[in-house]
């Protein structure tokens, strides 16, 4: 039982971040406009990944491996404004 609960779940949460893509039309924004945006949640979901692999890090060489990494992902977030 709790195992189809789940999957109704996730299929809940599917349709809930695909439904603002929908709502968005098509010709509202240039190509160029798309890509930065596209780029810019890819950063933040990696910056995201990054944070959740640094609370949990307790190696020191693995840590600064992780926190080289973000500071990267936050120059780069700042390039794309």
């Amino acid at each position: 039982m709790a195992r189809g609960w789940e999957s109704k779940d996730v299929a809940s949460q599917v349709e809930e971040t695909e439904a603002p893509r929908q709502k968005v039309p098509h010709g509202s924004k240039s190509p160029e406009q798309i890509q930065l945006e596209q780029q810019r949640q890819d950063l933040q979901l990696s910056r995201t990944r990054i944070m959740n692999e640094l609370v949990s890090a307790t190696h020191p060489n693995h840590r600064k491996s992780l926190e080289a990494a973000l500071a990267h992902l936050d120059k780069k977030l700042s390039e794309l404004g």
